[in-house]
């Protein structure tokens, strides 16, 4: 089995019409295709309050209410037809869409629960444009319970490696996996990166520096023997995680980092070191999170 999950989980995106859930729409599409892992195209309505005059009535606004939902199952439909001109070059996989009522983030919050993988833009329409981050990558980088993905604002082809930040907490570990199963399946080398600072610290700094070398190498331990043919570049240096991570991924393909690290309470917080890579990225992003036992 995949670190992602098993081949019957679908890959699920979030879509909304907007640009950036089309770069969403097109990394899901192929990612879903190279896995052999089957699609889902997730639009989540929220019908206007004023579509309606109160709860039971009905009335001329129950139709645009309708035609509301019909112009969302539309760009869903576009969605669907756009994934399968991307992915069948690749593999013959099923392709679905959903489109249902409710809020973005516990709509894909609930589909997280059985999926392999859930994909976002970094920002969609609306008031998210407005932010650094949009609300719903964010809320389900804290949240899922599946890895997620988010992708940048504008998607480039890079050829670089895969990158992941290693600091030998449990999501670290899961990062990893997910980081070498990804460099194998796009034959491209892994850089691993930990990075240590000296703050609130005493010991010399060579001392530091050994230290995470050796959690390092501890935490790649038995990686080269089941991904022989992938090349790792191991960095290790003195700043701050999310920097060294970031400074490392230049022209990266994919960029790998847990949820939280050493310290972070389990299935509540999104980590500082995640949340600034998430903000400064300009590659791809799967967070690492707890896979649900649902």
């Amino acid at each position: 089995m995949s670190p992602l999950g098993n081949q019957n989980q679908p890959v699920v995106v979030g879509v909304d019409g907007s640009e950036q859930s089309g770069f969403a729409l097109r990394w899901a599409a192929e990612f879903a295709a190279h896995h052999r892992a089957p699609l889902d195209i997730v639009f989540a309505v929220e019908i206007p309050v004023d579509y309606y005059y109160g709860p039971g009535l009905t009335g001329p606004r129950d139709d645009h209410a309708a035609l509301h939902h019909q112009g969302k199952k539309d760009v869903a439909d576009a969605a669907a037809t756009e994934a399968a001109a991307l992915t069948t070059p690749i593999a013959d996989i099923t392709i679905s869409t959903d489109v249902i009522e409710g809020a973005p983030i516990p709509v894909l919050r609930d589909r997280s629960t059985s999926a392999r993988l859930i994909v976002v833009g970094s920002r969609g329409l609306g008031a998210l444009r407005r932010t650094l981050l949009g609300s719903v990558s964010t809320s389900l980088a804290r949240h899922a319970e599946c890895p997620v993905a988010v992708i940048p604002d504008a998607l480039v082809d890079a050829e670089g490696p895969v990158v992941v930040g290693v600091d030998g907490s449990a999501c670290s570990t899961d990062a990893i996996g997910i980081a070498f199963d990804e460099a194998a399946r796009r034959r491209t080398r892994l850089v691993a990166v930990n990075a240590w600072s000296e703050f609130y610290r005493y010991e010399a700094r060579s001392t530091m520096q050994t230290e995470a070398e050796a959690l390092l190498s501890e935490s790649l331990a038995g990686y080269a023997e089941k991904y022989p043919e992938v090349q790792v570049d191991r960095v290790v240096v003195e700043d701050r995680p999310a920097r060294a991570v970031l400074d490392a991924s230049t022209g990266a393909q994919l960029i790998v980092v847990g949820s939280h690290g050493r310290g972070g309470f389990a299935g509540m917080t999104l980590g500082s070191v995640a949340q600034a890579v998430l903000h400064g990225a300009e590659s791809p992003v799967i967070i690492a999170r707890p896979r649900s036992q649902h």
